[in-house]
């Protein structure tokens, strides 16, 4: 089944996410491994944008119009993506894929894996967009 048209049996689930990078290869880069680890396959690619798909979900990544403009999650928008982990050891895995990575940050290393009150990762990607990973009880 395609998944670009809005389903029924999926009502009110979040379709797609489009995010604008400054750098695509390297936003590319790091939102490819992320997304593969949660389950999501590379869905299209096209000059100037990439996209991965899990069921009737997906995320677009396109190359911004305007690089020089920074990102600011503090700033009026988005603030952060959260997905949900399969189990903690996912959330573990995948901190540890991010610790290893130049190009994202683990935040709230203090209080990790509990800085939000439960188990969960958070992290940024190249952009400084920030991303979290929330575990099972």
């Amino acid at each position: 089944m395609s998944y670009d048209h809005a389903d029924p049996e999926h009502a009110g689930h979040l379709h797609h996410v489009e995010l604008y990078a400054s750098d695509l290869d390297a936003s590319a880069d790091f939102w490819g491994w992320l997304l593969g680890e949660l389950g999501y396959e590379p869905k299209d690619e096209w000059e100037g944008g990439r996209s991965w798909v899990r069921g009737p979900t997906y995320l677009v990544l396109v190359q911004a119009g305007s690089p020089d403009l920074p990102f600011d999650r503090r700033a009026p928008g988005i603030n952060h993506l959260a997905f949900h982990a399969a189990s903690r050891e996912r959330v573990d895995d995948i901190t540890a894929g991010v610790r290893e990575r130049e190009d994202a940050t683990v935040l709230y290393e203090d209080r990790h894996p509990f800085a939000g009150g439960y188990y969960a990762l958070y992290c940024e990607d190249p952009e400084g967009i920030k991303v979290e990973i929330v575990g099972p009880e």
